[in-house]
């Protein structure tokens, strides 16, 4: 008989009868209904491909041991025709070995996992919104933090079908034009459409240190920026020509990291769609007169949150007047289900009272999401910002390119490669991607440059050139072939196997949680079991059916390798 990776059956459903029969077994012995039976997988793979702790947690209600409720779950499920074996371990676990069949007749879903669902066009679409930098300044490294971490939930969303909206919401419009202006007219040398980016980065930096000064020149740069929100048409132009430029100089970073949008909507898109919700707010009665005359929004004491400012006393418009007009174009044009934005900690307190307010409001709302991080820092200390300035996003990328090209020099002859300069690119954005995404946003995070471009550890190295190992063994097996039904696995295959049923669990897990580092530790674990197998066991030298068993089972590890690096905007080379 021969076997073919499809998908013959779902290893969820599987498991899902398994939890049924277990289920059934606890409601008839012992009386225990309503009990969710979850299978987790052991750490150590000699306790099985899967166990439960269920009959611990329902011991107390059933009134029994969870050694007695354990052998009795043990008794029912090695009835089932997909259990090679069922035991009991510790003080009432249940552990699990598949079939070797079973196992093998489940590969399907991996391979279904690889493969990005159709879309739910039935479904409200979501909205993730990320990078949102400003504008006149720079990329600078902590731009990468939202940038990566909102592409890659962007990414395994479209993957596993959801219909998917993705926005950077550009800092464009406030204060810093006013000042930019003024700084301009002050102390610029050259008209503005000739300026770059670090022209006008100096420019405004210069303009916080005069000031210190001149006090003067805050009231200079707020009477600037009236003037552009009236229209000015001088303004205006100057407002365009600094957008312009700084979005050429940021497409080229994008581009570089592999980020896209759907839409790319400056906060000034939304200057027109304020005053109805400003009008709307104090008809409400939710926005109120506060000191001077601003509009606040007061919230209710078991909040612990201070009045918000929608409009300031001279009338000018903030984060929040903004924000709340974007939520409200956002549901009454694109009617998401969820909208989701990647912001840092520091704006916890501004999407707390942005969320209370608009619930103030009453509107029909879809699920509001802050998806926070941390800061990142570097081991390096020659790479911490310095007073004044900021650290700049593509002079970290080119340092990494730099430092890859060293990494691919010491290596020598064991890395392969056609182009090393594009080889370096690859290792280098991949390097600094891997670092951010590899660690718990919610965390602040340290980046060690020997550690990102490590080919031994939990690193995008590691993972690249793991990938290329695969796609060569498989290369010169001369291609995939059918295989004949195979009897048993060795520990390392059934190791391998069992790492890539996990695939698709973790896929969902990372779009529930919104945690990238799920997926990208997940695959660190994937290519070190696959590399014990490779070490241990042989592969093209295997007689048959072992060996076309094992060219597939290394193809397929390529394969979720692939998608989960494209998915963490990662590039995984054929060579290496």
């Amino acid at each position: 008989m021969s076997i073919s990776f499809v998908h013959k059956l779902d290893f969820y459903t599987m498991f899902s009868t398994l939890s049924d029969s277990a289920q059934s077994a606890l409601a008839e012995t012992f009386g225990v209904v309503d009990v969710e039976v979850k299978w987790e997988r052991p750490q150590d793979p000699s306790h099985g491909d899967a166990a439960t702790p269920v009959a611990l947690q329902c011991a107390k209600k059933a009134g029994k041991s969870p050694r007695e409720i354990a052998d009795r779950l043990v008794e029912v499920l090695s009835a089932e025709s997909d259990i090679e074996k069922a035991e009991v371990a510790g003080p009432g676990y249940v552990n699990i070995w598949l079939t070797t069949d079973a196992l093998i007749r489940t590969l399907g879903t991996v391979r279904s996992a690889c493969t990005a669902k159709v879309k739910r066009e039935n479904e409200a679409p979501v909205i993730i919104e990320y990078s949102q930098p400003n504008i006149a300044k720079p990329l600078g490294v902590h731009h990468i933090l939202s940038t990566v971490i909102g592409q890659s939930l962007a990414n395994v969303s479209r993957h596993l079908g959801y219909n998917t909206v993705t926005i950077n919401h550009l800092g464009d419009w406030g204060t810093q034009f006013g000042k930019l202006a003024v700084a301009l007219e002050k102390w610029g040398e050259k008209p503005v459409d000739v300026c770059t980016l670090d022209d006008l980065l100096e420019l405004y930096v210069r303009f916080h240190k005069e000031v210190e000064n001149d006090p003067t020149l805050e009231d200079a740069g707020r009477e600037a920026f009236r003037k552009l929100e009236e229209g000015d048409p001088d303004l205006r132009k100057f407002w365009q020509s600094v957008v312009d430029i700084t979005m050429q100089e940021m497409q080229t970073l994008y581009d570089r990291l592999h980020i896209t949008f759907d839409y790319t909507q400056g906060e000034s898109f939304y200057e027109d769609k304020m005053q109805p919700v400003i009008n709307e707010g104090k008809e409400k009665g939710v926005f109120i007169e506060g000191e001077g005359g601003a509009l606040i929004v007061e919230f209710s004491e078991e909040s612990n949150m201070p009045p918000a400012i929608v409009v300031k006393a001279d009338g000018a418009t903030i984060y929040l007047t903004r924000d709340l007009a974007t939520i409200l174009y956002r549901v009454s044009t694109i009617k998401p289900q969820a909208i989701s934005y990647v912001v840092d900690v520091a704006q916890s307190l501004h999407f707390k009272q942005l969320f209370a307010t608009v619930e103030k409001l009453g509107w029909d709302l879809p699920r509001l999401e802050h998806v926070v991080f941390g800061r990142m820092s570097f081991a390096d200390k020659s790479m911490s910002t310095r007073k004044g300035n900021i650290l700049k996003l593509q002079d970290v990328l080119d340092e990494a390119h730099k430092r890859a090209l060293i990494v691919i020099n010491e290596h020598g002859e064991k890395i392969q490669t056609d182009d090393v300069d594009q080889l370096a690119e690859i290792m280098g954005q991949g390097a600094v991607v891997y670092g951010v995404l590899s660690q718990n946003r919610k965390m602040d995070m340290i980046f060690d440059w020997d550690k990102a471009l490590s080919f031994d550890g939990n690193s995008a190295p590691y993972l690249q050139y793991t990938h290329a190992r695969a796609k060569s063994i498989v290369e010169k097996a001369g291609g995939l072939e059918g295989i004949e039904s195979i009897d048993s696995l060795s520990t390392k295959e059934r190791l391998v196997l069992n790492t890539l049923l996990q695939f698709s669990g973790v896929l969902h897990d990372m779009q529930r949680s919104s945690m990238p580092h799920i997926l990208a530790n997940y695959l660190y674990e994937l290519c070190r079991d696959y590399n014990s197998f490779y070490n241990e066991d042989p592969i093209l030298k295997a007689d048959e059916p072992a060996r076309s068993f094992r060219v597939h089972l290394t193809n397929l590890t390529a394969d979720v390798l692939k998608t989960g690096a494209d998915i963490l905007t990662i590039s995984v080379p054929d060579r290496m």
